[in-house]
């Protein structure tokens, strides 16, 4: 079953956009391993600073490169699973639960009692204020919903660009697991753009939400009152660009 959102004129110009802004960067990218390395650590702050980890990019940096840093240990914790998840980034299969499961499981590993399994409580998603903004489906039904939602993306024929962001979306109202659903909708679209394009494992979009996370959450509650993953997609494609244009443009410093 199809999710329900629409492809208007403006996504279809932000579509045009990317492909252009990414066709361009692509082989100056992959051939500069350092350049990548640097983003996917941006990418992993910003993915946990979004769940309130306090560690800085230094911070983040340090503990990649396996040097002691002085902070809490769950966010010390919290970026060495990270780094595990978003090293496999081009081996995960995106249309399989089991998968799926995985990457919770490297993202949470002793963090959360429950890492890689399905929840089975009642859940709300809140918003940076604590104000609840979405409640996520009902134990007995995750299973079924993940099920339609993979089988649409895997077997649909709309743009792997746009199912990344409805994917993602979807991700969040369904809110399969008692915790890090944020992180790992964020990384399950960019196991998708992957897909589309390789240049994506590598590009930090989740710095750019972040840096914008108000339009996050705000795209999250519009989609819901509308019923329709369209104005996250939108959202998200501008996410996206604007990360395209960051990296196009040259660091002066």
């Amino acid at each position: 079953m199809k999710p329900p959102f629409t492809l208007n004129n403006h996504i279809l110009q932000q579509m045009l956009d990317i492909s252009h802004a990414a066709g361009s960067l692509q082989t100056q990218y992959e051939r500069n391993l350092q350049l990548r390395r640097s983003n996917r650590i941006r990418a992993i702050q910003s993915t946990l600073a979004i769940e309130n980890n306090s560690l800085t990019l230094a911070q983040v940096t340090n503990i990649i490169n396996g040097k002691t840093v002085l902070g809490h240990p769950q966010d010390i914790r919290e970026v060495q699973n990270a780094w595990q998840a978003y090293d496999a980034i081009l081996d995960y299969d995106p249309y399989n639960i089991d998968a799926l499961l995985y990457a919770h499981r490297l993202l949470m590993q002793d963090l959360v009692a429950d890492a890689g399994h399905i929840r089975h409580k009642d859940v709300g998603i809140y918003d940076a204020d604590g104000s609840l903004i979405h409640i996520g489906a009902r134990p007995d039904y995750i299973m079924g919903l993940l099920q339609d939602l993979f089988h649409w993306a895997k077997n649909d024929d709309t743009p792997l660009l746009i199912k990344s962001a409805v994917v993602h979306y979807e991700l969040e109202v369904i809110h399969p697991f008692a915790d890090g659903n944020g992180r790992i909708g964020r990384l399950w679209q960019t196991v998708l753009l992957a897909r589309w394009n390789p240049l994506f494992a590598w590009l930090p979009v989740e710095t750019l939400v972040q840096q914008a996370q108000d339009g996050y959450y705000r795209a999250l509650r519009q989609a819901d009152a509308a019923n329709s993953a369209t104005p996250f997609i939108e959202y998200m494609l501008a996410r996206i660009h604007a990360s395209l244009q960051d990296l196009a443009t040259p660091d002066e410093t």
